[in-house]
Parts: C-alpha cells; sequence; structure tokens
C-alpha cells in the first residue's frame, strides 16, 4: 500500500479532520462514564464513534483501489494488489 503522505493533501487534511472529531466523540464518551450517564446514551455515542471510523477506514480502502488502478506499475502484479485490497477489506470487517 503506498504510504499515508502519497495521497492528495486535501484528502489527508480531511482524514485528519474526521480523526480530530473522532478523538471528541472519544473524549465525550469519557465524561458521560465519568458523570455516571446513562448506558443508552453511552452505547449511542460509542456507535456513532464506531460508525464514524468505518467511514474513515472505507474512504482509505477507497483511496487504495484508487491508487492501484492509478499507478498499477507500482505493484508486481494485479493479483498482488487485489490480495492486498482483500486483505485491507478482511480487517475492515472484522
Amino acid at each position: 500500500m503506498p504510504s499515508i503522505d502519497r495521497l492528495d493533501a486535501d484528502i489527508r487534511e480531511d482524514m485528519i479532520q474526521r480523526l480530530k472529531r473522532i478523538e471528541g466523540q472519544a473524549r465525550g464518551i469519557q465524561k458521560m462514564i465519568d458523570e455516571g450517564r446513562d448506558c443508552s446514551d453511552v452505547m449511542t455515542q460509542i456507535s456513532a464513534m464506531r460508525s464514524a471510523s468505518h467511514s474513515l477506514s472505507t474512504e482509505l480502502l477507497e483511496e487504495f483501489a484508487l491508487h492501484c488502478l492509478r499507478n498499477p506499475d507500482e505493484y508486481p502484479s494485479p493479483e498482488k494488489a487485489v490480495a492486498q485490497m482483500v486483505s485491507m477489506v478482511s480487517r475492515l470487517t472484522r
């Protein structure tokens, strides 16, 4: 997989902003737990954070797939690129 620094600067900045929002969600959940908030409310926020994380992972996978299509010479073979994508999808769906 290409390193993150090979991604377009706007895409990297978007990912960083999304990670900051996820970080804020995690801090908010910690505060909710410290305050003894309702379990249902905490679970709702955990679900939202997980969804945001999943969305970010999906975007990264999409960028990798596009990189493979645009730069086929960077991979030993199409099969190796596909195997790497399958591995990433497998990790994403665990």
